[in-house]
């Protein structure tokens, strides 16, 4: 299985920063015995390897070439792989490019690379299936992708929708083979026009497609603004020895990332 981690924004919502926003330093992780610092996008590798990648394909600018030089081509026990994006035309931009190397044969998991989230093998509990959601519950909903669902079927996604109908947002998501080759295929006919994925999927759905949302997040902190970082700061020293957080760490994270998330898709900052 794929992992796809689109990393080819421009951070300008955290900016100055000397390096790419996804190895910002964010807590740490003991490298043969020695804590070091742990970029943030780290979180979402190892993420996407408990959730079954066994490769990993980085979707990276022309500039970040600081990220090739970081995690070179093997990260634990996942193979890494790199992909250019020209220009920050949005998420399925980016995850579409990724088919110049996952092709067509193999189910994907994709994440936000500056974000952190627990419980760390939440991607696990994604159904094969065509097209499933990771959901996370949030008291905003209309700053990010709210899912509104039937049962575990999902009916709509409203993309920053003031007065959202549902309190679930995504914040990764999996695709069989099938299931991305359609999607990429819509998004071709549909002349690239879809800078959100929220936005393709309602155009997927209303052709006949079908996605599930599965409500196993628990906290998920954007690192991508000070409140963000300052709060996965937080999060993460809660977690101890690798531990989940403590229900009340995780409310606050839920706090803190509600004042940092804007809708996910178009963009990429």
């Amino acid at each position: 299985m794929w992992g796809i981690v689109p990393a080819a924004g421009r951070g300008s919502r955290i900016q100055p920063l000397a390096f790419s926003k996804e190895l910002l330093p964010v807590g740490s992780r003991s490298d043969h015995g020695t804590d070091r610092p742990c970029a943030v996008s780290e979180y979402l590798i190892e993420r996407l390897i408990l959730g079954g990648a066994d490769k990993i394909c980085f979707v990276i600018s022309p500039g970040k070439s600081d990220i090739l030089e970081y995690f070179g081509d093997r990260y634990g026990s996942a193979q890494l792989a790199y992909v250019v994006q020209p220009d920050a035309a949005g998420l399925c931009d980016a995850v579409f490019r990724a088919s110049t190397v996952v092709g067509d044969r193999e189910d994907v998991l994709v994440g936000l690379p500056d974000t952190v989230w627990f419980p760390k093998a939440a991607l696990g509990a994604l159904p094969d299936a065509d097209l499933s959601f990771l959901l996370f519950p949030v008291d905003r909903p209309e700053f990010f992708d709210a899912v509104v669902l039937d049962g575990e079927r999902v009916e709509e996604i409203q993309v920053k929708t003031p007065q959202a109908r549902s309190n679930w947002i995504w914040g990764a998501f999996r695709m069989s083979a099938s299931g991305f080759r359609d999607l990429r295929t819509l998004w071709e006919q549909r002349n690239r026009s879809d800078e959100y994925f929220g936005t393709l999927v309602n155009s997927y759905l209303a052709a006949g497609g079908s996605a599930l949302g599965i409500k196993a997040g628990e906290s998920y902190v954007d690192v991508g603004t000070i409140n963000g970082y300052r709060t996965a700061i937080a999060l993460l020293a809660a977690s101890q020895d690798g531990a989940e957080p403590r229900p009340a760490l995780r409310a606050a994270a839920a706090d803190g990332m509600i004042a940092s998330r804007r809708a996910f898709g178009g963009g990429l900052a």
